[in-house]
């Protein structure tokens, strides 16, 4: 099998070049390092590795027992870590059950023909409890694919508690930019070396770094970025040696969701979340910076903690943080005024 560069990896088996790097920093895998390629690349031993940790991944098993799966040839700890898993599945599977089987249990109490709603009292309460052992579905014996399915995107689901409401204030930033094979690795090593260089984290510790996809087209989730770009912030005096630029954010107000697991499935569902908000408005695509060089006004994946991952450099250590730009609803009777 020929070797495969990051970014046909990355389109082959729909996930992004970020999260290869991640698994690549980890010790999960190990691209070949070839003198007459640029890139990263892989062999076939290194994609059925992939292969491996995507399966793990989407049987919903954390990177770390992966790890301990795929570095340990003893079978017994493989299955230590599935029939964990499995159980932890199972009852979650089984508390969905139950949460269906109250929510019905109430439909059908307020259903016997009133039309005034009236929440069940005590006593009523407790007699609905009691007969959810006749009418909740016992998914350990009857475990369809579609069952499944379904209670996995519940569980999957970003609920309110899963969302903070910031406010990202004005700053001036350094911008690098790049475009083709492996764009994100490219600008967050410019990034990288910039601060090294320059010193930032002595001068500014509070410092902040954003990444996003700044293609004219719109991209996938998961799939390689064309045009990538990353910002660190810097005091408004500083010099940025080219190719690097200054930019100025003017700020503004993001629903923020951590990256869990390294799962980019992540923007979407926080886009839904954001859809379906009776309190902020998609505001994705509404410039808060200038460019002439890239596309404005995307989301952002903040680097949290910048200062110990800048310093350290491990990947272990490092979160995202996905930034989805909104607007606070406004107001109908505002709206009807402005119309007077």
């Amino acid at each position: 099998m020929e070797l495969q560069t990051i970014s046909q990896v990355s389109k082959f088996f729909q996930v992004s070049t970020r999260t290869l790097r991640y698994y690549e920093q980890i010790g999960l895998i190990s691209p070949v390092k070839k003198e007459d390629f640029s890139y990263r690349v892989y062999d076939s031993n290194a994609i059925t590795r992939i292969r491996q940790i995507i399966v793990l991944r989407k049987l919903r098993i954390p990177l770390k027992q992966i790890s301990e799966i795929l570095q340990n040839a003893d079978a017994l700890a493989a299955i230590d870590i599935f029939e964990q898993n499995l159980n932890e599945i199972e009852d979650e599977i089984s508390a969905l059950s139950t949460i269906r089987s109250v929510i019905k249990a109430f439909l059908e109490h307020l259903n016997m023909g009133s039309t005034v709603f009236a929440f069940p009292d005590d006593e009523g309460l407790l007699e609905i409890i009691d007969s959810l052992t006749i009418s909740k579905i016992n998914f350990k014996e009857e475990k369809s694919m579609e069952q499944l399915n379904q209670a996995s995107e519940q569980l999957s689901k970003i609920e309110d508690k899963d969302v903070r409401i910031i406010y990202l204030p004005p700053m001036t930033v350094a911008a690098a930019y790049a475009s083709g094979e492996d764009c994100e690795g490219t600008t967050l090593s410019m990034i990288n070396q910039f601060v090294a260089d320059s010193k930032l984290l002595t001068i500014k510790p509070d410092a902040r770094s954003f990444g996003f996809d700044c293609s004219v087209e719109e991209v996938e989730i998961s799939v390689p970025s064309h045009r990538y770009e990353v910002w660190v912030s810097i005091p408004a005096d500083f010099d940025v040696p080219a190719p690097l630029v200054k930019r100025e954010f003017q700020g503004g107000l993001y629903a923020a969701h951590v990256l869990r697991s390294w799962d980019f499935q992540d923007w979407r569902l926080l886009g839904e979340w954001v859809n379906n908000s009776d309190k902020y408005d998609n505001d994705w695509g509404t410039p808060r910076w200038i460019s002439q060089e890239t596309k404005t006004g995307q989301g952002f994946e903040e680097t949290l903690n910048f200062y110990n991952y800048a310093q350290s450099g491990a990947m272990k250590n490092l979160q995202l943080d996905l930034l989805f730009p909104i607007r606070e609803k406004v107001p109908f009777e505002v709206k009807q005024d402005e119309r007077a």
